[in-house]
This record gives C-alpha cells, sequence and structure tokens, in this order.
C-alpha cells in the first residue's frame, strides 16, 4: 500500500528553514533590542522569561524528576533572585535566596543524579536571567555593555554559519556537532572581533567611556566570541548524551530557548567571572 506524500510532513528545504530561522531571529532580535531600550523591569522581566523557559526545558531534557514541582520551584527562585535586587535587596540577601532555591530543588529532586542535574540546570538559567540585568543597570557598563554583547554574540552566530557554509573544510568536533566546521571558528572569531570593537568605539558618542581601551575590547571580543562557541558546543554535547535535537519548540527554526541562547548564556559566565574578579581586585 501507497501512502500519499503530505506536503505538510515532508522536512523544510534547506531556503526555508534558513528563512524560518531568519524570521524567528529577527523577532527574537527586535524584542531583545526593544527590552533593552526600556531598561528597568521590562528589561529584567524579559531576561526572568528566558531564564524559566530555559530551567523548565533543561529539567525537561535531562529528565529530573518530578518535573512539574522542579520547574516550579526554579522559577520562583529565579523570579526571587531577578526582583529581589530591584526591591533593594543587597548582594547577600539575593545569595541567600539563590542558596535556598538550591536547597529546595535538591530536597524535591528523586535521585542524586536528579538533583545535581536540578541544580545545576537553574544555575545555568541564573546566569541569564541575573547578569544581563546587572550589568544594564551598572553606571560604568549600562546599556552599551548589552549592546557589545549583542553584536559579538550575533555576529559569531552569523559569521559563523555562514563562512563555516560557504568554505566548509574540516569539523570542528564532528562527534558533537557534525556541521560545525574550522573555517567557520575562525570566520565567526574574525566577525566578532571588529564588531564589538565597533561597540566601544562609538562609546564617546553617548557621553560614556568604556571600561578597557580598544585592543582590550577587541581582545575580550574574541575571548567572547570562542566562549560563545563553547558554549553551543557544549550545549550540543549535552543533548547528543540525552538524546534529543532540540532542547524545545518554542521557536520556529531555532527550536528552544536554550538552543538560542546557548552561546550567549557562555558569555554571561565569561562576564560574569570577570565582573566578580575586578570587583575582588578592587578590595
Amino acid at each position: 500500500m501507497t501512502i500519499p506524500d503530505d506536503p505538510a510532513r515532508r522536512p523544510p528545504s534547506g531556503r526555508s528553514e534558513l528563512a524560518l530561522r531568519t524570521g524567528s531571529g529577527i523577532v527574537l532580535a527586535a524584542a531583545a533590542i526593544g527590552a533593552t531600550l526600556l531598561g528597568g523591569p521590562v528589561f529584567a522581566a524579559f531576561w526572568l522569561a528566558a531564564g524559566i523557559a530555559i530551567a523548565s526545558e533543561w529539567i525537561a531534557m535531562t529528565g529530573a524528576a518530578p518535573r512539574r514541582p522542579l520547574v516550579a520551584a526554579a522559577g520562583l527562585g529565579l523570579a526571587a533572585t531577578t526582583v529581589a535586587p530591584l526591591l533593594g535587596f543587597d548582594t547577600a540577601q539575593v545569595a541567600t535566596a539563590f542558596a535556598v532555591t538550591c536547597a529546595a530543588l535538591a530536597a524535591l529532586g528523586t535521585t542524586r543524579t536528579g538533583r545535581l542535574l536540578a541544580v545545576a540546570g537553574f544555575g545555568y538559567a541564573a546566569l541569564v536571567a541575573l547578569v544581563p540585568p546587572y550589568m544594564r543597570e551598572r553606571p560604568d557598563l549600562g546599556i552599551l555593555a548589552i549592546v557589545w554583547v549583542f553584536a559579538v554574540v550575533w555576529t559569531t552566530d552569523i559569521a559563523g554559519y555562514f563562512v563555516g557554509r560557504s568554505l566548509g573544510g574540516p569539523k570542528l568536533w564532528a562527534r558533537v556537532s557534525p556541521k560545525k566546521t574550522w573555517s567557520g571558528f575562525v570566520g565567526a572569531v574574525a566577525g566578532a572581533v571588529p564588531a564589538g570593537t565597533a561597540v566601544a568605539a562609538d562609546v564617546p558618542r553617548f557621553g560614556a567611556a568604556a571600561p578597557l581601551g580598544l585592543s582590550g575590547v577587541a581582545l575580550l571580543s574574541a575571548v567572547a566570541s570562542v566562549a560563545s562557541q563553547g558554549g553551543d558546543l557544549a550545549e550540543s554535547a549535552m543533548k547528543r548524551r540525552c538524546g534529543v535535537k532540540d532542547s524545545g519548540r518554542l521557536i520556529p527554526g531555532h527550536g528552544g530557548v536554550m538552543d538560542r541562547l546557548d552561546g550567549f548564556v557562555a558569555v554571561c559566565l565569561l562576564l560574569a567571572v570577570a565582573m566578580a574578579g575586578t570587583r575582588l581586585a578592587a578590595r
């Protein structure tokens, strides 16, 4: 018996998939830029929503149980740690809320592995929920720091994709991500450096000063581009281990929120470490 061909069941062609990815990417970029311009509670709410989505996808993907209680606890913990600074609570109180959430997740998990995975997922999601609002509110960083992160991460994705497709060549890590190439890796860094440096060069027009000179920003942009690609590879390795293609289905053409923000999370981690180190060195 021959089954009639159903066009709705066909996988999208390369061109239509690229168009879908591009359209979704434009909508997401517009939302992120709009939230960045508005700042304050709107910006914090935007990244809180992203963090909750990531925590939910992480718990579902890894099979940590019980899923719904863990997602609820992680969401409440992210909300508490995000709202606390806006209400005037200090760093120690935010850290306490973070620790209490980790303890609650560990208590809820039914297995040792599930507890560890739930706590790790909460920490991963917290990078997105906490670091961008913190940078946005710092007088010495502010909106231009967020624009710099966007410029570096987005250029890394776009340049890596098109250079890799155009030039091909040896695979970067075929066992984890068969489509990524060394040419794409180099092209991504080569694109991110001028993009990040251009943002810093434009800072004086806004009456601000970059914390680093242009050479320092160029170096940091290169490191951030490598971190972004490392975050992408790490998430790919995790998905392979969990036996899934995408972390979710929320974003057409991209999969889940984790799939779209894996590189961004890695750069947030890099910046969190850098800011913490700078603060310790200043004491």
